[in-house]
């Protein structure tokens, strides 16, 4: 079952990447919150922007897909381990599953409350600690968008076996 679960994974590849950057590439959205309101904010005592409760919305919806990006991502780097690559899909596959870490071990509440001073009990240290953990998808979302667009240059098949033979 596994086997052809892999076999149409790899039919079906440039889907799949395809799917997978698009759902981290919305993370895009967190991040860009996260370090004009949250990060600046806490810096110089002002925030770039602070998200209109009419969007505010848009970007809690963003951060909830997250998960599946984060499975769908995965996929996309346990494949290239699956079929011989190491160091890099590894250290990948570290960055980005760091961020159930970041989901259930510390909140963007807790940040939001601990550079805001509302008294959180944990320490503030552990609030750049999940910003950190957070940005660690930087370069995990530029390597899957290379992937996909060298999957549409190439075809699927061919992108997989070029995908392969770069490391």
């Amino acid at each position: 079952m596994i086997k052809k679960f892999w076999q149409w994974y790899e039919k079906h590849y440039l889907v799949n990447v395809g799917t997978a950057a698009f759902l981290f590439l919305l993370q895009i959205i967190h991040l860009i919150w996260l370090i004009g309101d949250v990060v600046i904010g806490r810096l110089t005592g002002e925030a770039l922007f602070h998200l209109h409760e009419n969007i505010e919305w848009l970007v809690i919806l963003v951060d909830y897909t997250e998960i599946p990006a984060i499975i769908s991502v995965s996929l996309v780097y346990i494949n290239e381990i699956r079929k011989g690559k190491r160091f890099k899909p590894i250290l990948y596959l570290i960055f980005l599953n760091s961020q159930w870490l970041h989901i259930f071990w510390i909140t963007d509440e807790f940040v939001v409350q601990s550079f805001g001073g509302t008294g959180v009990a944990l320490p503030l240290w552990l609030a750049w600690i999940a910003i950190l953990i957070d940005y660690l998808e930087l370069p995990v979302i530029v390597e899957t968008l290379k992937k996909f667009f060298q999957a549409v240059k190439q075809g699927d098949k061919t992108a997989i076996q070029e995908s392969l033979r770069e490391e």
